[in-house]
């Protein structure tokens, strides 16, 4: 006689076995905690649609924008774990814990991670009146003159702030802080000189980069970028370990089916390897990645560990 454990293993067994042959049967919910034609939005944007072939289902955008994404971020945390809501996180999602006193979900134990989508380099660009042409340079007049260059970025904990912060404290440096209303607003301010450099995101960078309007000394990833393979890493150029880029990734509810999860990952895995997809990504100045979700997850816990301390550091709060 088959004992009861045999059997409920062998239950199991079938249903998971249905359940990722099946998955999906009906569209499936990618939620954006931004706006329609921001970052994040243009990048769920730039995936979607292989993503919907992949799967066989409409993948359809769902923008829940506010609180630098808090609101879509707890709509997801709450949404049934079976697959069908998943939700495009940015930088955010590994900084807001450390910036917010509270926040309305755990960002560890509450979401499934499926997988690192893209990284988004920024570049740190400085206006052409600066009499420097390269990173080194550029340290040693801050060192020179501390206190007296000022730098622009999109908010006190925007991407642009934290990133700069670790700079000054990494290369040393004094530099000081001109907070505008958003990313757009610096980077108008920057190339009207008002401030005198800033990281800003290759996408929102490079035409100007190219065009002479700003000079590019540096990128903030770990490895160079593919869309400027011609400008050094920060890193190579005597900060080893340093990065300070944006990222583009997929999380699902906890409790979402292993088999979900998979299924997921594996199309997206497939997708960045398309070359229609990754010319696309390029395009934007986006680096796809496409890893493990053991692998997102330690990338998200590292990144967290990161950005707290250093909003521990600047006394970062938001209620």
């Amino acid at each position: 006689m088959i004992g009861w454990r045999a059997v409920l293993c062998l239950l199991l067994a079938v249903c998971g076995g249905a359940l990722a042959q099946t998955f999906p049967l009906k569209p499936v919910r990618m939620i954006v905690g931004f706006s329609p034609g921001g970052g994040t939005d243009v990048t769920a944007r730039a995936i979607v649609q292989a993503l919907s072939e992949g799967l066989g289902q409409r993948v359809i955008i769902d923008n829940r924008p506010g609180a630098n994404g808090v609101v879509g971020t707890e709509i997801t945390a709450k949404a049934p774990p079976d697959g069908y809501t998943i939700l495009m996180v940015n930088s955010g999602h590994t900084v807001n814990p450390g910036m917010y006193k509270k926040l309305p979900y755990d960002t560890i134990r509450d979401f499934a991670p499926v997988s690192l989508v893209m990284t988004i380099s920024n570049l740190l660009v400085i206006h052409p009146s600066l009499p420097v042409k390269r990173l080194p340079e550029f340290v040693r007049l801050a060192r020179a003159r501390p206190g007296a260059i000022n730098y622009g970025s999109g908010g006190h904990g925007a991407s642009s702030h934290l990133a700069m912060e670790l700079f000054k404290r990494t290369a040393k440096i004094d530099l000081v802080h001109v907070p505008y209303k958003s990313g757009g607003v610096s980077a108008t301010a920057l190339l009207a000189g008002e401030v005198a450099v800033s990281f800003n995101t290759i996408p929102s960078a490079l035409s100007y980069v190219k065009a002479g309007r700003l000079r590019a000394i540096g990128v903030s990833s770990l490895q160079r970028s593919i869309s400027v393979p011609d400008v050094a890493t920060i890193a190579e150029q005597g900060y080893p370990g340093f990065s300070a880029s944006g990222l583009a990734g997929l999380v699902a509810p906890a409790g979402t089916p292993v088999e979900a999860i998979n299924r997921l990952n594996a199309e997206v895995v497939k997708l960045l390897k398309q070359p229609k997809v990754i010319e696309q990504c390029l395009t934007l100045g986006l680096d796809p990645v496409g890893d493990t979700p053991a692998e997102f997850a330690q990338f998200i816990r590292t990144d967290m560990d990161k950005w707290s301390r250093l909003t521990r550091e600047l006394n970062l709060n938001m209620e």
